[in-house]
């Protein structure tokens, strides 16, 4: 058997593969529901032989969206949409995930294909919040620095969001902890300039992060399995680093995290990132090896053979794609294929298989 169509136990959880579909924002809901889009194309993931299937960053607020346009897990009424899609992408055979996430200094903008760019509170957006009134773009407002208090009431929505992740169905949760948005904010010295028990030192710039992972950790079964998404450089010499990610990973394996998804960089928009095939996986690499944590790894994979490699070679124990699952829903269906194995093809598509 190949090592990507080889099944993976977390908890009491059984992936058919090691093929996930990474969380991709759609920028398609209206106040913060899922509708019909968000069904189809979670769902044709699903049928296309993916493992997991992860929804896109739901937000636990709703100044933490992205955009006015993100999908939302902040209030009761989000439940029902969002069993049908967990429903829907059980019923294929694959594992139904939700991200849970805050954007922080990055929310109240408008979507990429219309440009981009703040969204003023006289346009129709929010005041967004952060560690420190440290802006993500030299020229924009500045966010509101969160308070003590208001960084509890923050913790109390990424615990509630996870008791309506489960509520809806899904058995798989993420808290996204990377690219920039509110926990990475705590966690780099490039946007976390507090001078209290959150700021300053690495021990308090990670407290947030900590935190939040126990609260929803606490709230989240423990039959079911807990994903942390990190960045795990900011491409910047006084940014936060790849050695301060094996830290962090420890300190979330202990506190009963499964799995490290291991992104990177979205903190300052001056980073040069050295982008290639893979780029990323050596991260995944080396917080699995120093963390004793399972990883999954993401970044310009694109081929069957690319995604076994890694895996053969020890580098990670999942392989997310993003843009190759838009490019293909079907990609998990024809790497089984590339790489000889049976494919797991619903009965109404098997005549074409």
């Amino acid at each position: 058997m190949s090592h990507l169509f080889a099944p993976l136990q977390i908890r009491d959880v059984r992936f058919r593969s090691r093929l996930a579909v990474s969380p991709m924002c759609q920028y398609s809901s209206e106040d913060g529901f899922a509708n019909d889009w968000h069904l189809v194309h979670l769902g044709s993931r699903a049928v296309g032989g993916a493992a997991a299937v992860i929804t896109e960053a739901a937000a636990v607020e709703a100044r933490g969206r992205i955009s006015p346009q993100d999908l939302g897990i902040w209030k009761d009424e989000h439940i029902e949409f969002l069993s049908r899609i967990a429903r829907f992408v059980k019923a294929q055979g694959a594992v139904a995930g939700v991200q849970i996430a805050h954007a922080g200094r990055k929310a109240s903008t408008k979507r990429p294909w219309e440009g981009g760019g703040t969204i003023g509170v006289d346009e129709g957006g929010w005041q967004p919040v952060a560690p420190s009134p440290m802006p993500f773009r030299a020229g924009d407002p500045p966010p509101a620095a969160l308070s003590v208090m208001e960084i509890g009431c923050v913790m109390e929505a990424f615990t509630a969001a996870a008791r309506r992740a489960l509520a809806a169905g899904f058995e798989l949760l993420e808290i996204h902890c990377a690219h920039g948005y509110l926990a990475h904010e705590f966690l780099s010295p490039l946007s976390n300039q507090r001078a209290d028990e959150y700021g300053g030192s690495l021990e308090n710039r990670m407290r947030f992060a900590l935190e939040v992972t126990r609260a929803v950790r606490n709230a989240w079964p423990e039959r079911l399995p807990l994903f942390v998404r990190v960045s795990a450089t900011d491409w910047m010499s006084d940014g936060w680093t790849p050695d301060d990610s094996v830290v962090l990973a420890r300190r979330l394996h202990g506190l009963g995290v499964d799995l490290v998804d291991c992104s990177s960089g979205g903190t300052d928009p001056a980073a040069q990132v050295a982008v290639a095939p893979g780029y990323q996986v050596p991260f995944a690499e080396r917080i699995r090896r120093e963390a004793g944590i399972m990883t999954g790894a993401v970044g310009l994979i694109t081929t069957a053979q690319q995604a076994e490699g890694i895996l053969a070679a020890g580098k990670a124990d999942l392989v997310l794609l993003a843009r190759e699952m838009l490019r293909d829903p079907y990609f998990a269906l024809r790497a089984a294929r590339q790489l000889g194995e049976k494919a797991s093809v619903p009965a109404q598509y098997a005549r074409a298989w």
